[in-house]
């Protein structure tokens, strides 16, 4: 059980965008990769990824409370929102993707951060701990913890909204957007509160995956993805909404089962993107995961800001 405190407002650092670029290594030489991130606040980094065809502003409704105690870098995934494709020779596997990361903290000057995943972040995340590049792991909804019929499932329902915002122009999307009624119709199937999104954040996770070069040859990865393995020296803490739709919360149990010293977390109210629905209890769940320990230190990291956030959930 978590604990309820009221949280209290603090000045965080201001928020810096930034694309940086760096050489990567791979068996036919160096390619260079872009990859764009927000970083706000100070403290102990903790990065943050977003899931399939996302982008960093999904964490949008916590970054602040977050980055009340924590510096925050919410990374745009190699080929989604405004990080660029992968190269050549560089898969959207975890097994492409998961050293670009890594590669990443290490231009950031990060040494083993925690990292926070949501969806296909939450299985990058686990990846990244069990190759020895995180400090502690907090997941929602990670995928990979799925049989085959809810993987075809929910490859299915995103491919359905992909087509979709492709198929939509944007000033009809930004039209539907303006009503309760048409942000649940857009991106119902992710938020368990639809309404409570934004319209423009919606038209813009819509301009996000119509424009993700990243979303078919992530799919094409998944479809073999089975997680498997467990992750015995790192704190892992695997968070899901209760009313996730399109990876079903009974993919938690499998999760417990096959990282059996993970803390599993139900989200009332919460759906497949839980940040959005739910930012107290989210925040609080990160933060908890996240609390200082050493080891977890960036070359410029400043002390942490004090701040509580007002949630509670239940193992």
């Amino acid at each position: 059980m978590l604990s309820n405190k009221t949280l209290a407002p603090e000045e965080t650092e201001p928020p810096m965008t930034e694309t940086i670029s760096f050489a990567h290594d791979v068996a036919a030489g160096t390619v260079p990769i872009d990859i764009a991130y927000e970083r706000r606040g100070a403290g102990e980094p903790v990065v943050l990824l977003h899931g399939v065809a996302h982008h960093w502003q999904a964490w949008e409704p916590v970054l602040n409370i977050l980055a009340a105690e924590r510096e925050v870098f919410a990374v745009d995934l190699p080929g989604f929102g405004a990080s660029g494709a992968l190269p050549a020779g560089v898969g959207y596997d975890t097994h492409g993707v998961v050293p670009v990361l890594a590669q990443l903290f290490r231009t950031l000057g990060l040494e083993r951060p925690h990292v926070v995943g949501n969806s296909l972040g939450g299985l990058l995340a686990l990846e990244l701990a069990r190759t020895g590049h995180a400090r502690t792991v907090t997941t929602l909804s990670p995928a990979g913890f799925w049989n085959e019929s809810e993987r075809r499932y929910g490859f299915g329902v995103l491919r359905m909204m992909y087509h979709a915002a492709r198929a939509m122009p944007e000033p009809f999307v930004a039209q539907v957007a303006r009503t309760a009624a048409g942000r649940a119709a857009l991106v119902g199937a992710i938020y368990a509160r639809p309404g409570k999104r934004a319209p423009e954040s919606v038209v813009a996770e819509a301009q996000a995956m119509r424009h993700g070069v990243g979303f078919t040859p992530t799919l094409a990865a998944g479809r073999t993805v089975r997680y498997t393995q467990d992750i015995p020296n790192v704190p892992v803490t695997i968070a899901w909404g209760a009313a996730d739709r399109l990876l079903l919360p009974r993919q938690g149990i499998r999760a417990k089962r096959v990282i059996p010293g993970a803390r599993l977390i139900r989200l009332p109210g919460c759906g497949h993107v839980p940040m959005n629905d739910d930012p107290a209890l989210v925040s609080r769940v990160v933060l908890d995961a996240t609390r200082p320990t050493a080891g977890a230190t960036r070359s410029s990291g400043a002390k942490a800001l004090s701040a509580c956030a007002s949630a509670s959930a239940s193992a």
